[in-house]
């Protein structure tokens, strides 16, 4: 599996990008921002892409919407953050990602039991 990781912060990238490795989820690549985050998965074409719902003073819900208003296949998008998922519920509700993940719990399984869904 093909990850790309949208997350403004360099220590959660490294490591969430180790983790998964040591799974068997190959990270292809990371972003800070959206237009970063648009152009790497226009290049890379990841089967998954993480994105944090607060990229500095961009919105990951944002994000969401541009990646699925883009050009090729539906991409699969996990929506992520250190808040809890009630704080965001109605808002990830009406989003295009197949749903959220805490950060706390991120894991390969729980990427793969969402994709399974």
């Amino acid at each position: 599996m093909r990850c790309l990781i949208v997350d403004d912060s360099a220590d959660f990238r490294d490591a969430a990008t180790d983790m998964l490795g040591r799974a068997g989820i190959d990270v292809v690549g990371v972003a800070c921002t959206a237009e970063e985050a648009l152009a790497r998965y226009a290049d890379l074409h990841p089967d998954v892409t993480l994105v944090d719902v607060e990229l500095g003073g961009e919105s990951g819900f944002d994000v969401v919407e541009q990646l699925h208003d883009a050009d090729g296949p539906t991409p699969s998008v996990i929506l992520i953050s250190t808040h809890s998922e009630q704080d965001y519920a109605e808002m990830i509700a009406e989003s295009s990602a197949l749903g959220f993940l805490a950060k706390f719990a991120l894991s390969p399984n729980a990427i793969r039991g969402m994709l399974a869904r």
